[in-house]
């Protein structure tokens, strides 16, 4: 009987956290979903036939069989103790938003999301380096662009990418609600949600929009966005002011960001399409 109860408990305890973890899946899957409709064909054969040896990462709890899967697997091997520790700065880069941007600084011997962007591209041209390094990279490259592309994870206030502004998200505002969730789940899915799809084949003309620029040009763009949309979005329009106990997003601000939202997974949608096409095209 105790065994039963222990494992009910377990299966309410998961019960209860997808609904958190899978927002924040769900914009991952989405960025990955947005490059994959949007590569070569022959990228596309060889993204396949990268992910297709996904078994040779001997991480069988993180499955990267296909896309979607290995768009989410860099933050599923966290749960895998400390054999991918040494990966876990590199998902994110604090640059302040109240300074001049400086990603020399932020990105200290290559430990942060665009120097590992820029190395995993690297890794996957170089068909020298063993087949399971590159499948690796594939997984980690296409994780981290969609990372770059969420605002705290490039740009912050030395408050951990919002982790410790408390806030309110519309109605909802639980005591440990914070920006970095918002940003994380609950905003991305209402943008990814809200029609048309921007799972979909791009123009030209859109798409040499949105992937032009450098790395960099994209961690100044993000960093930018932290600043005038997420944090001053929050805290009454000036996003260096004081942050109170709990910051108020109402309704008509959620609506007024939302496309600012989107235009982020969109944008690391279609990067990480330029991207893949480079490095496997």
């Amino acid at each position: 009987m105790k065994r039963f109860l222990t494992a009910l408990l377990t299966l309410v305890a998961i019960g209860l956290a997808t609904p958190a973890s899978a927002y924040w899946e769900f914009g991952h899957e989405t960025v990955a979903q947005i490059a994959y409709r949007n590569i070569k064909p022959d990228t596309r054969h060889a993204v396949d036939a990268l992910l297709a040896k996904s078994k040779l990462l001997e991480t069988e709890a993180c499955p990267a069989r296909t896309i979607e899967q290995a768009s989410v697997w860099a933050d599923c091997i966290k749960t895998l103790g400390p054999r991918f520790s040494y990966a876990y700065n590199w998902h994110y880069q604090n640059v302040n938003i109240c300074k001049p941007f400086d990603l020399k600084s932020a990105c200290k011997d290559g430990n942060c999301v665009s120097a590992q962007i820029e190395r995993d591209v690297k890794l996957l041209k170089d068909k020298t380096v063993p087949v399971r390094e590159r499948v690796q990279a594939l997984a980690f490259l296409i994780h981290f662009v969609g990372d770059l592309h969420q605002p705290l994870h490039a740009g912050d206030r030395g408050d951990l990418g919002g982790n410790q502004v408390i806030a309110a998200y519309g109605d909802y505002a639980p005591p440990k609600l914070n920006l970095h969730s918002v940003w994380d789940g609950y905003l991305a899915e209402r943008a990814i949600t809200t029609p048309p799809s921007p799972v979909r084949v791009y123009s030209a003309a859109e798409k040499a929009e949105m992937q032009a620029g450098s790395v960099e040009d994209w961690s100044r763009e993000s960093y930018q966005v932290a600043h005038d949309v997420a944090y001053a979005s929050a805290l009454g329009g000036d996003a260096c002011a004081p942050v109170p106990p709990r910051a108020m997003i109402d309704q008509a601000t959620i609506a007024r960001i939302v496309p600012a939202a989107r235009l982020e997974v969109e944008r690391g949608g279609l990067r990480l399409a330029r991207l893949l096409d480079e490095a496997l095209g």
